[in-house]
C-alpha cells in the first residue's frame, strides 16, 4: 500500500503516533472511572485531564462531554434540547438529519450558504438551530458568527457541526455557539470517541449515570486519551488551504467543474465535477491508479445514493452524480496534487475520448 495515494481524510484520517501512545496508556489504565477506589480515582484524574485538554484545543470555558463521536453529540442536542422547536440546514449531515426527522428545514443558497433571511423567517418561534461549521461533502463554511447573531436575536440556540474543523481553526466559534459536535476520528485520534462541547447545560435534559447525567454506560478512556493527544499536534491549515487552492485552479484549467467555487470552503475539502463520468466510476478508475477518494459526506463516502446536499443548492440529478470530493492530511504535498490532477486529465480525455 506504500504506492497508494490516499485523500480521503474527511471520513477519517491516520491515527497519529501521539495518540497511539495515549492510547496504550489508557489501556494500561485498566480501573472503571467511576469506582471509588485508588485505582478507579487514578483513571478518573487521566479521564478529567484529557477533558479539560480537549476543552482547552477548541477554545472552551463551558462543559465538555465525552461520547461516542459527532454523531451522538448531535443527537444529544437535537433530542435533548430545552428549545422544543428545532431547525436544520438543508445541507446538514445525514447524522443530523437522522436526530431530528420532524425539524424545519432551512434553504441553502447556490454556494450552499444558509439563506439568512429564510433563517430568521423560521425564528419567529425560539429554536434550536443546528449547522455545520463546513460541508462535510463541499467544504462550504458557513458564516457561524452571522447565524449565530440572527439566532440569538430570536432567543434560540446554535449548534455547529464542527466535526471537519481542525482544533483551533476558528477561534470565534468558542464564542457563538451553544453547542459544539466534535469528531476525534477526523483529526488523527481514535475512531469511536468525541465530544459535544455545551454552553449551559441548563438547556439539555439529563438522561444517564455518566458525563454529569448526559449520557450512559462507562467512559472510554483511552479514547478520550488518544483524542486529547492528537489536539495537542497543530494541523497545518494554511498549508491545507494552498494545497486545495492549487488544486481547485488545476481542476478549473481542466475543464473540471468546483463546488462551491463562490463561498469560503475548508481549507482541506475540496467537491469536483468531472462532466460526462459517474462519480462511481471515477471513483473505481482513480482507485485503479493508487488514489483513494470519495463521493457523498464522510460517513456515506461508499454511498451511491443522489446528494441531497447537493440537490439542495439547486444542482440536477446528472450533476449531482458526477462529483467526486477530495480532502488531505498533514502528510498531503504539492506532489500528490500533481499525481492527482495527472490521474484526473488522463481520466477526463479518455471521456471526451468515447464521446467523440
Amino acid at each position: 500500500m506504500a504506492d497508494r495515494l490516499y485523500l480521503d481524510h474527511a471520513a477519517t484520517t491516520p491515527m497519529l503516533d501521539a495518540a497511539r501512545v495515549a492510547v496504550a496508556d489508557g489501556m494500561a489504565r485498566w480501573a472503571n472511572p467511576s469506582s471509588p477506589h485508588a485505582e478507579g480515582r487514578a483513571a478518573r484524574a487521566a479521564l478529567e485531564r484529557a477533558r479539560a485538554e480537549i476543552a482547552a484545543a477548541y477554545g472552551w470555558r463551558g462543559e465538555t462531554l465525552l461520547t461516542s463521536g459527532a454523531s451522538e453529540s448531535l443527537a444529544i442536542a437535537l433530542t435533548r434540547s430545552t428549545r422544543a422547536r428545532l431547525l436544520i440546514g438543508a445541507t446538514e449531515h445525514d447524522a443530523a438529519i437522522r436526530a431530528a426527522p420532524d425539524a424545519t428545514i432551512i434553504p441553502v443558497t447556490p454556494d450552499g450558504l444558509i439563506d439568512q433571511t429564510a433563517l430568521a423567517e423560521r425564528l419567529a418561534t425560539p429554536a434550536l438551530v443546528a449547522v455545520q461549521w463546513a460541508n462535510s461533502e463541499t467544504g462550504v463554511r458557513q458564516p457561524i458568527a452571522a447565524l449565530a447573531a440572527i439566532v440569538h436575536a430570536a432567543g434560540g440556540l446554535l449548534l455547529v457541526d464542527a466535526a471537519q474543523m481542525p482544533a483551533g481553526a476558528d477561534p470565534a466559534l468558542a464564542e457563538t455557539a451553544d453547542f459544539i459536535a466534535i469528531s476525534a476520528h477526523k483529526r488523527g485520534a481514535p475512531p469511536g470517541t468525541g465530544a459535544l462541547l455545551v454552553r449551559d447545560l441548563a438547556t439539555l435534559t439529563p438522561v444517564g449515570g455518566q458525563e454529569r447525567g448526559y449520557r450512559a454506560g462507562t467512559e472510554n478512556l483511552p479514547g478520550a486519551l488518544g483524542h486529547a493527544a492528537a489536539l495537542a499536534v497543530a494541523e497545518p491549515v494554511s498549508h491545507y488551504a494552498g494545497l486545495r487552492e492549487k488544486l481547485d485552479d488545476a481542476i478549473a484549467r481542466s475543464g473540471g467543474e468546483v463546488v462551491g467555487a463562490g463561498a469560503s470552503r475548508h481549507p482541506a475539502i475540496g467537491s469536483y465535477r468531472m462532466r460526462g463520468l459517474a462519480a462511481a466510476t471515477q471513483l473505481v478508475r482513480f482507485d485503479m491508479a493508487g488514489i483513494a477518494v470519495s463521493a457523498g459526506s464522510a460517513c456515506s463516502s461508499g454511498s451511491m445514493k443522489p446528494s441531497h446536499v447537493l440537490t439542495a443548492m439547486g444542482w440536477s440529478g446528472e450533476a449531482t452524480r458526477e462529483v467526486i470530493r477530495v480532502s488531505f492530511g498533514r502528510a498531503t504535498t504539492e506532489a500528490d496534487i500533481d499525481r492527482f490532477v495527472a490521474a484526473w486529465r488522463s481520466i477526463a480525455r479518455s471521456v471526451q475520448a468515447f464521446a467523440a
